[in-house]
């Protein structure tokens, strides 16, 4: 199956999965820069390194760091590719899945441009269900679906409270795929 992706943009912020990963995982993140802030390209320029930390005073305090996604999804369910499926993406962080550590090497990172205060678009979800269902064409033994705020408690919030999980169980059921969503 095609994965339903619109533009690809080649993210530096990636290397290698470990030789035996293999991919079990999807974690859902939300992402606004600035915060609050949806439109405009600071997200693809933050994937990049591309940031100008003189742009936006936020921006100072996020210069340097090295994060990707595998995947972006925007409001108008726009999806744009930063690193093949294949490799590890770095969009985890510090975490622990099913007494898994270091979930970037078993996971697939999906960013949905939102923030925690405002409801995630239908589009979204759409294209959400749609990209999920190709990967797991991809990648079968990919059954677990969490939020960074499951994979990093305490540490991260994202997808937000929002987020409706519910709505992609709903979106994700007509595929006749099983999937494990987190604990509510």
């Amino acid at each position: 199956m095609r994965l339903p992706v619109d533009r690809i943009l080649d993210s530096p912020h990636a290397d290698a999965r470990p030789p035996d990963a293999v991919v079990t995982l999807a974690v859902i993140h939300a992402i606004s820069l600035p915060p609050g802030h949806f439109a405009g390209d600071a997200i693809e320029r933050f994937f990049l390194g591309w940031l100008d930390p003189e742009e936006h005073p936020f921006f100072r305090t996020i210069a340097g760091l090295r994060v990707s996604a595998h995947y972006l999804i925007r409001r108008d369910g726009t999806t744009i590719a930063f690193v093949p499926p294949e490799r590890r993406a770095w969009h985890a962080g510090v975490s622990c899945w099913r007494g898994r550590d270091r979930c970037n090497d078993f996971s697939i990172g999906i960013e949905l441009e939102g923030d925690d205060s405002t409801p995630f678009a239908r589009a979204q979800y759409d294209r959400l269900a749609t990209l999920l269902t190709a990967l797991r064409s991809r990648f079968p033994q990919m059954v677990d679906l969490a939020g960074h705020s499951d994979i990093a408690p305490g540490r991260k919030t994202d997808p937000g409270p929002l987020f409706s999980w519910g709505a992609l169980a709903t979106r994700l059921s007509p595929t006749g795929l099983s999937w494990r969503f987190p604990p509510t």
